[in-house]
């Protein structure tokens, strides 16, 4: 058997190992979103599609979509078979490279589209299944929800700090004729940690310092103060400081590089900001570009004498 007999061999198995990849990768891109669906279908009331939405759909299509840009590589390298006769082995570097460009280029144009504009469609859905007025499985009855001040007199004191917190939101359904109620709990928009001693999302970051500097020959050390706002509770952390700071290293040391490091699941940002005479400003933002661009033209001289 000579080169091209042995070359030629190896691209038959080859192809017929992308063809069957391009059948597997598509039976579980299919598979997972069926599979999603048909769980998201099951489930009985707005709060729990409501929950399994807004935690794994974005997640799901994702996944989905790596899987048909495999397969999309899998099916560029089973192209032009006669072409690849002809001079197998740069054909095949050519093809391959080819299969891995159309791929990437697959990849990436999903990517955007889960990462700005899907989330606008599934809020809209999220909204919609959040706010759907309620059934009294009892009676058949509409309910109401109520207002946040209205529902403060429904909710424990754990509660009504969760909410002051933003760590929590809760909504209160009433059914009005039977005094019947029904309370959801949803994700609030700021991050808290739960209590270890009153067991409420009330427990936050109220004070960092570093302790020692990091630099490229050791590292450095954070120390953080959490205090709950509900029952007081204080409690203190020592937290490594990396001088390179990377993916790894903990969200705290990641924070104090960069404060406002990409996180697709802030929804709001809002910063006060202190001068050395005692005045303070607070802005408002909806997004961390929009927050990082702010800070980098930052002069608190110019807001205030656009204020006087």
């Amino acid at each position: 058997m000579n080169i091209q007999d042995s070359d030629l061999n190896f691209l038959d198995l080859w192809a017929a190992t992308m063809q069957w990849l391009i059948i597997a990768f598509l039976a579980i891109s299919s598979l997972s979103v069926v599979i999603y669906w048909i769980v998201y279908s099951t489930k009985k009331s707005m709060k729990a599609k409501h929950e399994i939405a807004s935690e794994s759909e974005i997640k799901v299509l994702r996944f989905s979509q790596i899987m048909i840009g495999l397969s999309i590589f899998c099916l560029v390298n089973v192209l032009q078979e006669d072409i690849v006769e002809r001079a197998p082995m740069p054909w095949f570097a050519i093809r391959t490279f080819m299969g891995i460009c159309f791929g990437t280029l697959y990849g990436y144009v999903a990517h955007l589209i889960f990462t700005y504009y899907y989330p606008g469609k599934i809020r809209a859905r999220l909204e919609k299944l959040r706010y759907t007025p309620r059934i009294n499985p009892a009676n058949g009855n509409k309910m109401k929800l109520l207002s946040e001040e209205e529902e403060d007199a429904y909710l424990d004191e754990g509660q009504q700090a969760e909410e002051n917190v933003f760590s929590i939101d809760y909504d209160v359904w009433i059914d009005e004729e039977t005094g019947y109620t029904h309370i959801e709990k949803y994700k609030g928009h700021l991050n808290a940690h739960e209590c270890d001693n009153c067991g409420f999302q009330t427990l936050r970051l109220v004070k960092e310092e570093v302790v020692e500097e990091a630099t490229e020959f050791w590292d450095g050390s954070i120390s953080q103060e959490f205090s709950c706002s509900y029952c007081g509770r204080v409690k203190r952390k020592t937290v490594a400081l990396s001088y390179k700071v990377n993916e790894d290293i903990s969200e705290t040391a990641r924070l104090v590089s960069n404060p406002l490091a990409n996180n697709k699941d802030v929804e709001a940002i809002k910063i006060e900001i202190f001068s050395n005479k005692g005045d303070s400003k607070v802005f408002n933002f909806q997004n961390v570009e929009q927050t990082q661009k702010f800070l980098e033209e930052f002069d608190f001289e110019k807001i205030e004498n656009q204020d006087g």
